[in-house]
């Protein structure tokens, strides 16, 4: 069992958790981890008659320094992070792609002029922009899921390349995105009163937010 002495264990901890950045689950299940071993090992060198102290710097020396270990474990909370990303990516550009489209259905100034070519051009460049962020999360999944099985220096290299895609990728949308709805709010005076209008810029808003919360993380991640 654990005892209240355990200072130099949790000062061991302390200090991986203020070098470690990542998400805040899986961060806290790897320190609860290694918490338990090093507990266990500091019980084991108890029952064999070592002295408390002795017991935790001898279970803290085996365990490893934060130098040794924090290369390991930040890869795997960069890992975590663009797993993140990408779920959330998938999910908010597939709704986004099926949704998109909707906020104009039954809208008075469909039966209007057409709208000009620059538009229709950055409609069009929206809804490509979601269907690579969808193909790019599915590719982040996948380097993911090969990283688990298999992590190799390439398969390092890959999911960097998809973050930095991911990331390329919501800036373009958040651009466009902006630039297409006060392009409409300037053709069209009425859509700043039509409810899917108002409705979907206020969603849209908060995937922005959240997708921008996941980018970051994922660049806290992969920078340390």
């Amino acid at each position: 069992m654990p005892h209240r002495e355990d200072v130099l264990v949790d000062e061991h901890l302390r200090e991986l958790a203020a070098r470690l950045q990542g998400p805040a689950r899986l961060k806290s299940d790897l320190l609860t981890e290694a918490r338990h071993g090093l507990l266990d090992a500091v019980e084991a060198y108890r029952e064999s008659g070592v002295p408390p102290t002795e017991a935790q710097r001898r279970a803290v020396v085996e365990f490893g320094s934060p130098a040794q270990l924090l290369p390991s474990w930040q890869a795997e909370l960069a890992t975590g992070a663009l797993r993140g990303l990408s779920l959330r990516m998938l999910a908010i550009a597939g709704v986004g792609m099926v949704a998109g489209d909707l906020t104009w259905h039954g809208a008075s100034w469909n039966d209007g002029p057409r709208p000009p070519a620059g538009y229709l051009l950055l409609s069009t460049s929206v809804d490509w922009i979601w269907a690579g962020a969808l193909l790019l999360a599915v590719a982040g999944l996948l380097v993911v899921a090969a990283s688990a099985r298999s992590p190799r220096p390439a398969l390092a290299r890959a999911q960097r390349a998809v973050g930095v895609g991911l990331t390329g990728v919501l800036a373009l949308s958040i651009l466009a995105g902006c630039a297409l709805f006060g392009w409409s709010v300037n053709l069209w005076d009425a859509a700043l009163r039509w409810p899917p209008m108002i409705i979907g810029a206020v969603l849209v808003g908060g995937a922005y937010f959240s997708l921008t919360r996941a980018v970051r993380g994922w660049l806290l991640a992969v920078a340390r």
